[in-house]
């Protein structure tokens, strides 16, 4: 074994939750109201309904497992608020845990009022401005999402955050800040699609990062995208980017997320539910064992100049492309994200973010140190 492999050998007896919090993200169903393009051809949406596990086998899994941990869950679908019975039936039979609800956003009228009191935080899908959104998700949904979400903010307990899967080369800096008029936060993720990233797609990227870089660094009150808090907190306070999860991957697969899906099966990550060997732990029958998807020796990471605030930024996106092997993902989407990961990094790098913190105001640097947010998205882009 080489110092490299040895370094990546998993310890023996590891416990399945790397620290002491669980993010028990639960599938209400993989039913969808919308057709978003980019779902037609995964074959886990639709495949199941209404969750199928009891909640006393819920109860005897989180006594076997997780007694020990602080628990926060997540609603997640398929469209989750096509079960608002589930969320309801969750809530009141755990009353001390936080919740998030991650949403197309087109049926938050029909939370009642006392479920959006005990969020603390609604994830909103959007695609960026009005014709891509509708162009993805179908015409009219950009202007129903946010009239919905505009429908419930004095109802809301908690944040709002727009979560952007930024696809299109045109999306633009102005679509972007324009949805801060309707959510009090902006999260983006790149899309993990090979036709995004041509050299051309990549630059014009680069050019909305400077941008809302130069806009985040701006003024002395906070500008609330997550990416760009994420990674100044990771870089002037560097503790923060281990300290939940060991050192791993903010997506939180690696370490401490649990994917129900309705029929009790778990999974690391969303996007490989449909994968039999990644499934991990069964609500079902009692049993959890540790996340498939783990750092490697294949992968390149700790060598990249953007390793201490990245943390390797999406598993999945390794393991596809280092362990599997997948060399077309590799060049087509792995390096060209770990690309502009570099550069945001860089961008940020030219606005002196430890001189901006060190002035900043105490409320400001709590707001960057702090943010519940982090918790519910991966943090990196």
């Amino acid at each position: 074994m080489t110092a490299t492999q040895a370094c990546f050998k998993a310890p023996e007896n590891v416990s399945p939750i790397i620290g002491k919090r669980v993010e028990l993200q639960l599938f209400t169903t993989l039913n969808c109201n919308l057709k978003c393009t980019y779902c037609s051809e995964k074959t886990v949406v639709g495949s199941q309904g209404k969750v199928t596990y009891s909640p006393e086998a819920l109860d005897q899994f989180i006594r076997t497992h997780l007694s020990e941990h602080e628990i926060y869950v997540t609603f997640y679908g398929g469209e989750p608020t096509l079960n608002i019975d589930f969320m309801e039936q969750v809530m009141q039979r755990y009353p001390n845990y936080r919740y998030n609800l991650q949403t197309n956003g087109t049926l938050l009228h029909r939370v009642p009022d006392h479920l959006l009191a005990k969020l603390s935080n609604v994830l909103v899908s959007v695609d960026g401005g009005e014709k891509i959104t509708d162009g993805f998700r179908g015409k009219g949904v950009y202007k129903k999402v946010l009239e919905r979400v505009d429908s419930v903010r004095g109802r809301l307990g908690g944040s709002s955050t727009a979560r952007v899967t930024w696809g299109s080369a045109d999306t633009t800096f102005e679509e972007l800040d324009a949805l801060l008029e309707t959510f009090d936060y902006v999260y983006w993720q790149f899309v993990q699609s090979e036709t995004a990233y041509s050299p051309e797609d990549v630059a014009k990227k680069k050019r909305v990062i400077t941008r809302l870089v130069e806009r985040f660094f701006s003024g002395d009150t906070l500008y609330p995208f997550i990416p760009l808090m994420g990674i100044v907190r990771n870089k002037v306070l560097p503790s923060r980017a281990k300290e939940l999860y060991n050192g791993h991957s903010q997506c939180r697969a690696s370490t401490h997320i649990l994917n129900v899906l309705p029929d009790g099966s778990i999974f690391p990550c969303p996007d490989m539910t449909d994968e039999p060997s990644m499934q991990h732990g069964s609500v079902n029958d009692n049993w959890l064992k540790r996340s498939p998807l783990q750092p490697h020796p294949d992968m390149p990471c700790t060598g990249c100049s953007a390793y201490a605030f990245c943390r390797g930024n999406c598993m999945k996106n390794l393991h596809v492309a280092y362990v599997e092997g997948n060399d077309d993902y590799r060049r087509n989407v792995v390096e060209p994200v770990c690309e502009l990961v570099k550069f945001l990094g860089e961008e940020i790098d030219r606005h002196d973010p430890h001189a901006w913190y060190a002035k900043a105001s105490l409320a400001l640097r709590d707001a960057v140190a702090n943010c519940e947010v982090y918790e519910y998205v991966e943090v990196m882009p």
